[in-house]
């Protein structure tokens, strides 16, 4: 999954006004040698193998083939025939993950790579590829192949079906969910209180815990529940401001013989977190801990999270003092959360301080730190400083997500840096970070509105190209920027694109 930036970071409602030199070709000096030496290698690699004087790799080789535009799995397989690559599962893990967002390509190869002597795709490279056609929608042909593991022993587990009902819930379609859960046997899952509660999970977190109430009733006399069944709805309630009903579940959980644990408490003090209703917060923590039960880290992340969003930074540290106090040691999202606030209170020296901390107190910068770490400093337009932190993820081995790169080419986007946006859009690929349609929708809609069109344009037919069909806000925004400027010819182009996305069979719509 291609998961959001983390909830406590959210972009301010106006860009700042970009105030660094307009230069597409500017390097900050300080990743100057990093970038271009990067670039160096990439063309020196491309010039080598025109003249056939290097050995490229497997994986560099295959990429090659999947970046041009196929029509189906079946011609990507024949542009394959003849290819000799020492096939491995490490391989075909690597090309998925590239091409996770292109599934013509992606199953395309996957196809071509089983069909080789000697090679039998093991179940999690099945999962990984049913997970990917989940992603993109393709809903149809995902069951397709789910059909094929079906006559293979073993193969389809309950991960598989979490896979499937996470993104049959994802795309909105709960009902399709559930009908899984129900056929769930069939496919040789037991159908009981784990892969239940993997469904209402699903459907909580994918925004209908109504629908999870309904699995419930459905199945609460054929599969006796859990207390991490109650949890799950007692979750989705306070998620939704329902509190009332968060109340009527914990009756129905202690007929059952369940007492709330630290878990539901922390339920209800995220709701009344988010309602900024300190008081009721306080009086939930002083239950809580009448019942036996101590704040957990998730506790007192969220505590220290609402505090800091009040802007009461002070309190946001008594809430730090008091953990360490009771020998509850921070984890990494607790320190995402603290780095955060502090940014956001203009305490930059001890957010960095903070950071370099982590380590020294045995916990390691996870990507999540580090995506806040580059969100905060793109979004100040501090690129140099942006750009070192990637670097310094780099180096420490931490890998990169989408999150890391979105900031970034927003950023580049608003300072017309089109050397460092190539550099990323490079980065990416290298790391198998697969370009979706939400970055192509943020290039296009930033190159536009900074001014840059002709890149743009290119972004635009691009998407189309591998398979996307682009939103109609973003078409609509670049050809009315087109329109503005005169650029008849390339407003021509873009809807040219526009229609073949929207004609083509096989292609997904958002």
């Amino acid at each position: 999954e291609s998961p959001e930036l983390p909830g406590w970071v959210k972009p301010s409602g106006k860009d700042k006004p970009p105030t660094k030199s307009d230069d597409d070709d500017f390097i900050p000096p300080s990743v100057s040698y990093w970038i271009e030496n990067h670039k160096i290698r990439v063309q020196d690699i491309d010039m080598k193998s025109i003249v056939n004087d290097i050995v490229e790799t497997d994986l560099d080789k295959i990429s090659k083939v999947l970046k041009n535009q196929f029509d189906s799995p079946d011609s990507v397989v024949k542009a394959l025939e003849g290819f000799d690559v020492d096939m491995c599962e490490s391989l075909v893990e690597q090309v998925l993950r590239r091409f996770s967002c292109e599934w013509i390509q992606a199953l395309g190869f996957f196809k071509w790579a089983e069909s080789q002597e000697g090679i039998k795709h093991s179940p999690d490279i099945y999962n990984l590829m049913v997970d990917n056609l989940g992603k993109m929608k393709k809903f149809e042909v995902m069951w397709g192949l789910v059909e094929q593991m079906k006559e293979m022993e073993g193969y389809i587990t309950l991960d598989t079906m979490t896979k499937i009902m996470r993104r049959l819930a994802k795309a909105g379609k709960y009902e399709d969910a559930i009908e899984a859960f129900r056929k769930i046997e069939i496919f040789g899952v037991d159908k009981d209180v784990t892969s239940l509660n993997r469904l209402m999970d699903a459907l909580v977190k994918q925004g209908s815990v109504e629908h999870a109430e309904r699995v419930y009733f459905e199945f609460k006399n054929h599969i006796p529940p859990t207390k991490q069944t109650f949890n799950v709805l007692v979750h989705g309630w306070c998620k939704t401001r329902q509190i009332d009903k968060a109340k009527e579940t914990i009756d129905e959980m202690k007929k059952y013989g369940f007492a709330p644990d630290s878990v539901t408490y922390t339920s209800f003090i995220e709701a009344h977190c988010r309602e900024k209703d300190f008081r009721k917060v306080n009086d939930t923590v002083e239950e809580m801990q009448k019942n036996g039960f101590a704040l957990s880290i998730v506790t007192y992340t969220i505590l220290m999270n609402a505090y800091a969003k009040a802007k009461e930074i002070d309190k946001a540290m008594e809430i730090y003092e008091q953990m360490n106090k009771n020998n509850c040691c921070p984890d990494s999202s607790f320190y995402n959360v603290f780095i955060n606030s502090l940014s956001r209170a203009g305490r930059l020296k001890d957010s960095d301080a903070v950071f370099e901390d982590m380590s020294k107190q045995g916990v390691a910068p996870d990507a999540s730190t580090y995506n806040t770490l580059i969100f905060l400093a793109a979004q100040d337009l501090q690129e140099e400083k942006a750009l070192s932190i990637l670097l310094k993820m780099e180096e420490n081995k931490c890998k990169p997500d989408i999150d890391t790169y979105a900031p970034l080419l927003k950023m580049c986007c608003r300072l017309k840096r089109m050397k460092v946006l190539s550099f990323l859009l490079r980065h990416m690929f290298e790391n198998n970070v697969s370009v979706d349609l939400g970055t192509y929708s943020l290039l296009v809609s930033r190159l536009s509105r900074n001014g840059r069109l002709d890149r743009a344009c290119s972004f635009f037919e691009e998407s189309v190209m591998k398979g996307f069909v682009p939103m109609d806000c973003t078409f609509e925004n670049l050809v009315k920027e087109l329109e503005k400027k005169g650029m008849e010819k390339e407003k021509q182009r873009v809807e040219a694109a526009m229609a073949r996305a929207k004609e083509q069979p096989g292609l997904f719509a958002h």
